[in-house]
């Protein structure tokens, strides 16, 4: 019926009439129906996807944060063993230095009782030596003396 009536005139009202409130009901009833069937369910989904979305965000952000907290935890167990790594080995070197300055001590100390005893040999050996040409020396004289004076000498 509004529709006859906005053909019955080809003027422009300027005082509004009844198909105002028409108007402004059908639009009301538009929104209402629009909002019940589309705008509501499209809302919601895009509201359950942000709320996954934030979710799936916050559980990522969380999940970085673990790792972080992991990496850190390795890296410094892996300074921890590095140093004890480093510590055991200065031990040890510390250690076979130890060994070798004592093999050092007990070789020089066998080497020493070696050179005292080979003196000893020596010097007796010398001694010996000494003696024996004393005694051909005395021998020799002896027999020198005796070719010489042409008479016997007795080696004294």
């Amino acid at each position: 019926m509004t529709f006859f009536l906005a053909f019955a005139e080809s003027s422009i009202q300027l005082v509004p009439d009844g198909t105002l409130l028409v108007h402004v009901l059908l639009i009301l009833i538009m929104v209402a129906i629009l909002n019940a069937t589309l705008f509501k369910p499209i809302n919601k989904i895009l509201a359950d996807r942000d709320a996954t979305t934030r979710g799936r965000l916050s559980e990522a952000e969380q999940t970085i944060a673990n790792v972080k907290l992991k990496l850190q935890q390795h890296e410094a167990q892996l300074r921890e063993a590095r140093a004890h790594g480093y510590s055991m080995m200065e031990q040890e070197r510390l250690k076979s230095l130890r060994e070798r300055e004592l093999q050092l001590r007990e070789l020089r100390a066998e080497i020493s009782s070696l050179l005292v005893g080979e003196k000893q040999e020596i010097a007796q050996e010398s001694q010996r030596v000494r003696q024996d040409l004393e005694r051909e020396a005395r021998m020799l004289g002896a027999e020198i003396a005796t070719q010489i004076l042409g008479r016997p000498v007795s080696v004294g």
